[in-house]
């Protein structure tokens, strides 16, 4: 494989290939339903060719929404400089096709401003970044990427409207906030004149927290949920099924710890799998397509390690129709497996 240099031509049929547009809440953006994460498989461990060829065939079919933080990787900042090489070579002609994304929250460079959370000097700081490894002029949205309970909720919500009175970003989003400091997110914002287009939380099968409270809070503010680890990191795919296989993330320790494929985590994984192939799916498409059930879930996001997983996922979109009985049989085996990384921010 090569890093292709030959000028990128769109496929013309990329807004006929299948994939449904949401409205994201009450906003008047639309998102594709299933979205492309660059959390992982954008760093500088992964060439760059390969990286090229997941994002051409993403937008090849109708994938309009590319999603980053500045400490995606590894190292941090890779993934965003990667990026920004892929898009000055082939998408910077559809740059008005496509929605860009990114976050800032966690530790990103030496010294006490550098080490993540919410405070201005840092939200202000890590955007500025990550628009020069991107090469861009602006992001369409800017996500504080947790809560930090040490800032006032005032200053972060304050910085990400600063940015978008800077003309640096259009929406601003919020990710692993709870349910009650989103609804605090909201009032401020909304006082500020910049409403809050969007929360990103962790969500699967395996990872319902959710449901408690924050998909009601999402409905009535009118906010849009694009949901990440929509698999469980890699849990609902069917590469676990019979034990952790070389070059896999549990096997690298990359986001999953091999110590949560319990055997009884496995045996609901298995039967889920089992109702998968009986809806003619992958397991991988059935979660994604069960994730986009509710109607409040604007977007999922996936992440690809290459071209044959991504088609594989977005081929979701073929069936995103269950029964009461379906979903009902799903529920006994759709139980917490202990893999929220993202817990601590979530419950102040």
């Amino acid at each position: 494989m090569t890093f292709h240099v030959d000028e990128y031509q769109a496929a013309p049929g990329r807004y006929r290939a299948g994939m449904p547009y949401r409205r994201t809440g009450r906003s008047g953006l639309d998102l594709p339903a299933i979205s492309l994460g660059l959390w992982h498989n954008f760093g500088d461990d992964v060439p760059l060719e390969r990286a090229q060829a997941t994002l051409r065939r993403a937008f090849d079919r109708g994938v309009t929404h590319f999603d980053l933080a500045n400490n995606y990787g590894p190292p941090y900042g890779s993934a965003e400089r990667n990026f920004g090489t892929i898009f000055a070579r082939d998408f910077r002609p559809y740059r008005d096709e496509l929605v860009i994304s990114s976050k800032a929250g966690y530790d990103m460079w030496p010294g006490p401003y550098g080490q993540g959370g919410g405070s201005r000097k840092y939200i202000t700081a890590s955007c500025d970044q990550s628009l020069q490894r991107m090469g861009l002029d602006y992001v369409d949205i800017f996500y504080s990427h947790r809560f930090d309970e040490t800032t006032p909720l005032e200053e972060t919500m304050g910085a990400l409207d600063s940015l978008v009175r800077a003309g640096k970003a259009l929406y601003v989003g919020i990710s692993s906030y709870s349910g009650p400091r989103t609804r605090e997110a909201v009032e401020i914002l909304r006082s500020l004149g910049t409403p809050l287009l969007i929360h990103q939380p962790s969500y699967s099968m395996l990872n319902r927290w959710i449901e408690e409270d924050l998909l009601d809070v999402l409905g009535v503010e009118g906010v849009g949920c694009i949901a990440f680890s929509p698999l469980a990191q890699g849990m609902l795919t069917n590469k676990y099924l019979r034990g952790i296989p070389e070059g896999s993330r549990a096997a690298q320790g990359k986001s999953l710890d091999p110590s949560l494929l319990t055997e009884t985590s496995l045996k609901h994984v298995r039967a889920l799998d089992r109702m998968a192939k009986a809806r003619g799916q992958s397991l991988a498409q059935m979660a994604l397509a069960w994730a986009l059930r509710d109607p409040r879930v604007t977007s999922v996001l996936i992440g690809a390690s290459s071209v044959a997983q991504l088609d594989d996922s977005l081929d979701a979109v073929k069936n995103l129709d269950f029964t009461e009985a379906e979903l009902a049989k799903i529920d006994k085996h759709a139980v917490d497996a202990g893999i929220n990384l993202w817990k601590a921010s979530s419950d102040h």
